[in-house]
């Protein structure tokens, strides 16, 4: 099986770390690595570095290379602009497609966290089984841990089959980022975290393209080098996966295996004090960091000075060179609205 890891994005909402010149997937959040190395390591030692593709803006080409030596160099999928995951996978799945359409691919991505690696890769194995046996496309969805707000759901039905403890269900429909009302309500239903994670064929994936973004699939299948690449791309529609497939597809072509693989979107900060945390009362911390009669915070210091903090509930303190942050976690979304309100402004470089 092919697997291939996508690794744009800009990252805002873990901003001051973040930012466009150095997106979280490349930054050491979560240890010596970065989420993007973290991403390729827990495929090993069962998929081989040949078979793994990476797929990132133009721009960030040195660093990919540099973080990742043992990938091929044919395996790397630059795009020439941004135009959102939706041109980004039919690209990919293009390409690889032209080497063979009925082998199954994986889609997965790099700013994740995944404490249950083994699981991971068993999973990753079973729905590869299930493609080779003639399934279209299969969801892998993360049992809920509570009401996450800022999530995508998967809505399944009925169970299909279950091998090895590994169950497999029809599905129903996505939902994304549901009220809070929504979200506890799902917890005692079939719904699943979605961590946009899917195994399918390039032959399925673009058919779907084909029937239901015509514009988009003539465009991606006329990329047939570097020259086109760069002339074709940039002009695509700008368009998520979500709304050009995924949202389209007639569910009887979808399975979903919902699993406990241990997963979190560290995609922001919010989401990487619960990833880190053995409790929601727990201080989680990097760096120089001293703080009293606190809880429930993270606080992450990237520099020599010693950050204090005390009386402190429910914050996000993130200390870099440049740029204090200091929130409150339910203020997390607002993180990014300000970077936006930051171009155009003396204060534009440091997003």
């Amino acid at each position: 099986m092919k697997i291939i890891v996508f690794a744009g994005g800009v990252g805002t909402r873990l901003w001051p770390l973040s930012r466009k010149n150095s997106p979280k997937q490349f930054e050491k959040i979560l240890g010596d690595k970065s989420t993007l190395q973290l991403a390729v390591d827990r495929l090993r030692p069962d998929f081989a570095f040949e078979d793994i593709y990476i797929a990132t803006g133009k721009k960030y080409e040195e660093i990919v290379k540099e973080q990742l030596p043992k990938i091929p160099a044919k395996n790397f999928i630059f795009e020439p602009a941004i135009r959102d995951v939706g041109p980004a996978v039919g690209m990919a799945m293009s390409i690889i497609g032209k080497e063979d359409l009925n082998s199954p691919v994986a889609i997965l991505w790099s700013d994740h966290f995944v404490k249950k690696e083994r699981r991971f890769r068993e999973v990753l194995h079973f729905a590869e089984g299930l493609v080779k046996k003639g399934n279209s496309l299969i969801l892998i969805g993360q049992r809920a841990r509570f009401a996450n707000q800022n999530l995508g759901w998967i809505e399944f039905g009925e169970e299909t089959q279950e091998i090895k403890g590994t169950k497999v269900f029809k599905f129903k429909k996505l939902i994304y980022r549901p009220s809070l009302t929504q979200a506890e309500s799902f917890l005692n239903q079939n719904f699943a975290w979605n961590p946009g994670y899917f195994v399918t064929t390039p032959k399925f994936l673009l058919s779907q393209f084909e029937k239901f973004t015509p514009d988009l699939y003539k465009g991606i299948t006329k990329i047939k080098d570097e020259k086109t690449l760069e002339e074709i791309y940039p002009t695509l529609e700008k368009i998520s996966f979500d709304n050009a497939v995924l949202e389209k597809v007639d569910p009887k072509y979808v399975s979903v295996i919902a699993a406990d693989l241990g997963w979190s979107d560290v995609g922001a900060w919010e989401a990487l004090k619960e990833a880190l945390e053995v409790s929601s009362r727990e201080n989680v911390t990097k760096g120089k960091v001293l703080v009293n009669d606190s809880s429930d915070n993270l606080v992450f210091n990237y520099t020599d000075q010693l950050v204090v903090g005390i009386d402190l509930e429910k914050m996000i303190v993130i200390n870099t060179d440049d740029v204090l942050l200091v929130c409150s976690k339910n203020s997390v979304p607002k993180i990014k609205k300000l970077v936006e309100k930051l171009e155009n402004t003396p204060h534009e470089h440091l997003t």
